[in-house]
């Protein structure tokens, strides 16, 4: 089968692998209809998240159609269609049957690689690195997923791919970062970045109740799309301060919930900015955290900040006493998507949003390597690259 693999920094290609089987008896085999380049992916690109090794397939978020499936499993069978969560969870553990799924202590084989980065090891994630796991990922032809059962939701109704792929990770992540933060009506909540995770951030807001939502980035397209698609406020951050502007929209409290959709390679200006910009380029420091900053400096006293931005590894200069004198709530961690994609997949189906809002580009498979580079560098407006094998 074809597959997208890693080569080293901003080196990946389409090449034949072997085709997945069947390795345990709760596993099936996807064969892919629809998957995308995800923000995150960009970290791996960049050469960033320690652990990826030359040859990985790359992918977390994809579909399609069950072509195979083990003796144990009961609940999806061949031919269904589905939608793939990009954490694993194998639905029996301590953290799975709290629904935190993503926190999963079965999922993940290369748990002594994480816990010794993070103390604790996260469940195991589809193509991004052997920390997570090592799993084959999704942008290719064909995917082996454990756990059967528990990783899939399946699509029975006539949507379309694009309109239901992003329940697997990107809308699932961009509700749950709003819906953790427990929305009041009358509400201010601001999020830096849109890209994909913080446009469906803004959606979700206002979906969840919120009076007003600001969105903060520097690409016109981005902030085009927050302003239409979103009913947002828009902020470029190259041309005003944006912690003034957000007091000034607020009666001067600041927002009450503040969200970091960047994460880890945030774009900035200034001394600090350039000083993260040199740790990470050495290898003192695997994040650039901006965002981070400027969202718990600008937070209300006793709101909250929410990070769905992917983090790697320590920070320097992060305000922590600004965020304890201040009364701060912190929220963050990676998606527990099964518990957000079957409502949201239900709220596809009512005509309360279509997600596909969000693409910008359609390509083949084949071309994946050219939409990770227009995704990396911004071109031709690109906010969302769908990829169909």
């Amino acid at each position: 089968m074809k597959a997208l693999r890693y080569h080293g920094a901003r080196d990946v290609r389409v090449e034949t692998v072997p085709d997945p089987q069947l390795a345990d008896a709760k596993d099936m085999i996807v064969k892919v209809t629809a998957c995308a380049i995800c923000g995150s992916d960009l970290h791996l690109y960049d050469g960033l998240i320690p652990t990826l090794q030359k040859g990985d397939v790359l992918g977390h978020e994809f579909m399609g159609e069950v072509v195979e499936v083990g003796r144990e499993v009961r609940d999806v069978k061949k031919g269904d269609r589905v939608v793939v969560p990009f954490n694993i969870s194998c639905g029996d553990c301590f953290f799975c049957k709290r629904q935190l799924w993503s926190l999963c202590d079965r999922s993940n084989p290369n748990a002594a690689l994480a816990i010794k980065q993070f103390g604790a090891a996260p469940a195991g994630l589809f193509g991004y690195s052997h920390m997570f796991g090592g799993y084959p990922g999704g942008q290719a032809e064909y995917v082996r997923v454990p756990f059967a059962d528990v990783n899939h939701v399946k699509v029975e109704s006539d949507l379309s791919d694009e309109q239901v792929l992003f329940i697997g990770d990107i809308f699932s992540t961009g509700f749950m970062a709003v819906d953790v933060c427990g929305v009041q009506p009358g509400d201010v909540v601001a999020v830096w970045g849109c890209g994909p995770v913080g446009l469906f951030a803004l959606k979700s807001a206002k979906m969840l109740g919120a009076e007003r939502v600001i969105a903060i980035d520097r690409f016109p397209e981005r902030l085009e799309l927050a302003r239409t698609k979103c009913d947002a406020t828009a902020i470029d951050y190259e041309k005003s301060d944006v912690i003034e502007v957000l007091k000034e929209l607020t009666g001067g409290r600041g927002p009450d919930i503040c969200i970091d959709a960047v994460g880890m390679e945030a774009h900035g200006h200034g001394l600090e900015f350039w000083y993260d910009r040199v740790k990470q380029a050495v290898g003192l420091q695997p994040d650039r955290p901006t965002a981070l900053r400027q969202a718990v400096m600008a937070c209300r006293k006793g709101g909250t900040v929410s990070v769905p931005g992917v983090y790697g590894g320590p920070i320097d200069h992060f305000p922590f006493g600004a965020a304890f004198n201040k009364g701060l709530t912190l929220k963050m961690g990676q998606t527990h998507t099964h518990r957000y994609a079957p409502a949201l997949l239900e709220r596809i189906g009512a005509g309360e949003i279509d997600p596909s809002f969000i693409i910008t580009h359609r390509l083949h498979l084949e071309e994946a390597p050219r939409g990770y580079d227009i995704f990396q560098h911004k071109k031709e407006g690109c906010i969302k690259v769908v990829l169909k094998p």
